[in-house]
């Protein structure tokens, strides 16, 4: 049976067509909202972040142990952006859906293979328990509340599903002080500069650092952020950290080595380069416990 996006939509959702991406309306967009559809809908800025971002062999490595091949799954990616995820894992999913508040990205993910859809993943208009991967990758931390986020994509999926996400900053990793906080600011200076990664103009650098709402020293994301809001809807919680340039590795409790930049702000922070709490990253993959039959 060849499914369409209405199978999946909660009843009485009024959706539009727009270039290739689907739209459901945002009468009253956040800050975060309006900021993350303003960067991540530029055209130059977007396909920089599909060419560049999540992309990497240890990347796709890592997603397959958590949640394994897409093929014959229906999958649903919250925050997909351009469609990062899709084009590193590859696959036949049986229905991908995509969804984000970037215009311009959705129509880069629809080209790579999304049905795409312009939501809010704080509330997105789609039926619970259908999904059988959830994926939120690199996302979480760029909405306001992050809690709500987890809840939706744990709404959506279904039973014996897995919940997986991942690149979101670890809080205590990105907590620098003193000298440390002082070089984290000073590299924003030196980045505009020498136009490094996505900082080539002071414009690109400031649009950016607006989307990065909880990836600043003293923010970020923690294990009891995941435990806490998945553990009482029913789902079985592993938490995993890394420093990125790891695969597989990372679910048997390796955490690899950080960036030379990194393992001085943490020194300089007071906290050992090398433990846990200085990875860089929490990676959660979530299981919803099947409902046992009386």
């Amino acid at each position: 049976m060849e499914h369409r996006l209405d199978d999946w939509l909660l009843p009485g959702t009024q959706i539009s067509r727009k270039g290739a991406h689907y739209q459901f309306p945002m009468p009253e967009p956040s800050e975060a909202i309006k900021a993350n559809a303003h960067y991540f809908s530029n055209p130059q800025w977007a396909q920089e972040y599909l060419d560049y971002c999540h992309r990497s062999e240890h990347f796709r490595q890592r997603w397959l142990a958590a949640g394994g091949d897409w093929t014959g799954k229906v999958v649903v990616d919250l925050g997909c952006g351009p469609g990062n995820v899709f084009a590193t894992l590859g696959g036949k999913p049986a229905f991908l859906i995509g969804v984000d508040v970037a215009e311009g990205s959705l129509e880069l993910a629809a080209r790579n293979g999304y049905v795409a859809l312009r939501a809010d993943a704080a509330q997105v208009p789609l039926k619970s328990d259908f999904a059988d991967i959830v994926a939120i990758n690199a996302s979480i931390h760029h909405c306001e509340d992050m809690r709500a986020v987890l809840r939706e994509g744990a709404r959506i999926l279904k039973p014996g599903g897995a919940l997986v996400t991942d690149h979101d900053p670890q809080l205590s990793a990105w907590d620098f002080k003193g000298l440390a906080k002082f070089m984290w600011d000073a590299r924003l200076v030196i980045y505009r500069l020498i136009g490094h990664g996505f900082h080539k103009t002071g414009f690109q650098q400031a649009c950016g650092l607006r989307t990065e709402i909880h990836h600043r020293p003293g923010d970020g994301v923690t294990e009891a952020l995941f435990r806490e809001t998945l553990e009482p809807l029913g789902f079985d919680v592993q938490v995993y950290r890394h420093n990125h340039e790891i695969g597989a590795e990372a679910l048997q409790g390796q955490w690899g080595r950080a960036e030379f930049k990194y393992r001085v702000g943490n020194f300089l922070s007071g906290r050992d380069p090398k433990a846990a709490e200085s990875a860089l990253s929490l990676m959660c993959v979530a299981h919803k416990r099947k409902v046992a039959v009386a």
